[in-house]
């Protein structure tokens, strides 16, 4: 017989189940039933935790992101050159990617970006969430440019705009990695990221 799940790891189930379906889905097409069913919860079980399924879905995606950070640390560390931390985290987005897709047949993309693009003129919790994780990720990004910066293996007058802008070219790639089902541009982004950095023009002036 399956055991049923304890109080105490219901909210968890809950969270992690709403994460996979609207990333797998949509926000609009993941129903509260569907999440209860994917937990193996009752629905006043979901009520006890949260008021709707906008509360679920940020804390979904905080609590997901809760889990990246650990992984994000560690491909960021200041002990790895610059250049290298965005390396690595581009390999680890694409390898990511690329196993899903062997696994249901699609590129799912960045969830905070396909979520966001759904709800943001919709749903203010969600939105916010999503834009406080984002707000994260960037920070990451800034520290590496900035360092980039400092030890002239870039160039950039204002680094912060500089890896802001990065980042959204990043995201556009993953969308549209998404749409073509492509997981080939974001194995070539690393090329991309180095053009907009402009690397081989500090290397040149360095010469």
């Amino acid at each position: 017989m399956s055991r049923m799940p304890r109080v105490s790891d219901m909210k968890g189930r809950l969270t992690d189940s709403a994460m996979e379906l609207i990333w797998h889905n949509s926000y609009g097409a993941t129903s509260v039933d569907a999440i209860c069913e994917r937990a193996g919860a009752k629905k006043g079980s979901f009520y006890y935790f949260f008021k709707s399924k906008s509360e679920l879905a940020a804390a979904a995606l905080e609590a997901d992101w809760g889990k990246k950070k650990v992984q994000m640390d560690e491909i960021f560390s200041p002990t790895v050159s610059p250049l290298k931390r965005l390396d690595r985290y581009f390999d680890f987005v694409h390898d990511r990617l690329a196993e899903m897709q062997k696994k249901c047949g699609s590129i799912l993309g960045c969830p905070l970006l396909s979520v966001g693009s759904e709800v943001s003129t919709q749903d203010q919790m969600v939105r916010e969430a999503i834009d406080r994780i984002i707000d994260h990720k960037v920070n990451y990004f800034i520290s590496a440019v900035r360092d980039a910066a400092a030890q002239g293996l870039i160039e950039a007058a204002d680094p912060d705009a500089k890896a802001r802008a990065l980042f959204a070219c990043y995201q556009g790639t993953l969308a549209q990695a998404r749409i073509q089902n492509d997981v080939e541009l974001l194995r070539e982004f690393k090329t991309v990221a180095q053009e907009v950095l402009g690397v081989k023009r500090a290397r040149a002036r360095a010469v």
